[in-house]
């Protein structure tokens, strides 16, 4: 039996573009909803006759912004990946959402259309941090979002964005305290990262923006996981924390080198030894659908020794880390490969890494250095 797959739907439009994103999203005075939702169920259905036989076990909508979706259309993608490959009995379904309440008024309307996790972009509940990050609702809007996914939805999760320009341990602490008095089953708490080609990058080559050093950015990472495992929710993956069974089963199968179909504007796919990529632009895509029959810009078989190499990089993300057999399995390679060996015992004596049979992990002294570990690591030829 073949694993199940994750499909990934991205819808490209945004209200306004963010600072610190980097993503495919886009500003549109107006959307022709009719021509979206044909786009996409078409792309749907070519993916699906490519990758036959399958059942789905996520469907995640990301963006962009897809709470901007119309429900109608989250319905009928859903209903038509029932109808193309069927989904598994807990199949998770999970939508992007911004805290702004015009969204927030949808939440009831895409619960039923199938949207059972939501996963919302808080990033602050601070007014000042809010403006500084370019985001368009109050605290209070955020905190009203909360409680409305928790009414709505039966799994909820929203992100914070941490390690921000003058951000005190204590500050953080006080912020995280509140996030995880709500309750959620799920939190993503990201440290601020400056992307290449976004309006933050320029401020910081100006000098204008500094982010907290390595030492400060460490000590921030250590609170969050002192005050998260206190609360329950434990780290499963660098910047993803959960209640055990509350893991984001999409995330999870990208991260563990599974099948994901990817349709929509830019959308990327891993379709067994193939990557797939959509055309990025709105129109481009659009206009790929209409003479194609899908926005599949390209597709390229992906090498016995790349595959090997981007599962390691995945996998080590995860606190549970890698099954080296699954590995081999997905590339075709022995681990000798793509494993130094002797890079994993000084790493094991360090306490950096932990080795057991075909089990290899990160431990937490270690995930801080998860950048260095991997380049000692993993082979990449």
């Amino acid at each position: 039996m073949a694993e199940p797959l994750a499909l990934y739907v991205h819808w490209p439009f945004c209200v306004s573009k963010c600072p610190y994103c980097d993503f495919n999203s886009h500003v549109r005075a107006s959307v022709d909803q009719d021509v979206w939702r044909a786009a996409l169920l078409a792309d749907l259905r070519h993916e699906a006759m490519l990758l036959p036989g399958r059942t789905v076990s996520s469907i995640f909508f990301g963006g962009g912004t897809p709470s901007l979706m119309p429900p109608a259309t989250v319905a009928a993608v859903i209903a038509e990946a029932a109808a193309l490959w069927g989904l598994t009995d807990d199949c998770e379904i999970t939508l992007e959402a911004n805290p702004n309440s015009v969204e927030v008024a949808a939440f009831a309307d895409l619960a039923a259309a199938g949207v059972n996790r939501v996963s919302i972009g808080v990033q602050s509940f601070d007014p000042q941090v809010l403006e500084f990050l370019g985001r368009a609702h109050s605290g209070d809007e955020a905190r009203r979002a909360i409680a409305a996914a928790q009414t709505c939805f039966p799994r909820a999760s929203f992100d914070l964005i941490y390690a921000r320009p003058g951000q005190g341990l204590a500050d953080w602490e006080k912020e995280l305290r509140a996030a995880l008095a709500f309750g959620t089953g799920h939190l993503s708490l990201y440290q601020l990262t400056i992307e290449p080609g976004t309006r933050f990058a320029t401020l910081a080559a100006k000098g204008e923006l500094v982010i907290p050093n390595g030492d400060a950015a460490a000590d921030l990472f250590d609170a969050t996981q002192a005050l998260t495992r206190a609360a329950g929710l434990p780290r499963y993956e660098v910047s993803n924390h959960a209640r055990p069974g509350e893991e984001s089963r999409h995330n999870l199968t990208y991260w563990r080198y599974g099948d994901y179909a990817g349709v929509g504007p830019g959308a990327h796919g891993r379709r067994r030894a193939q990557a797939t990529e959509r055309h990025k632009k709105p129109e481009n895509f659009i206009a790929a659908v209409e003479r194609n029959g899908h926005g599949i810009k390209g597709e390229c078989d992906l090498p016995a020794h790349e595959r090997a190499t981007e599962a390691m990089l995945m996998g080590l993300r995860l606190n549970e880390g890698i099954d080296l057999r699954r590995v081999e399995a997905r590339s075709g390679l022995g681990r000798e490969a793509f494993v130094d060996a002797g890079a994993v015992a000084r790493l094991a004596h360090q306490g950096l890494m932990r080795a057991a049979g075909d089990r290899l992990a990160v431990t937490d002294a270690g995930i801080l250095l998860l950048d260095s570990i991997l380049s000692e690591v993993v082979k990449t030829h």
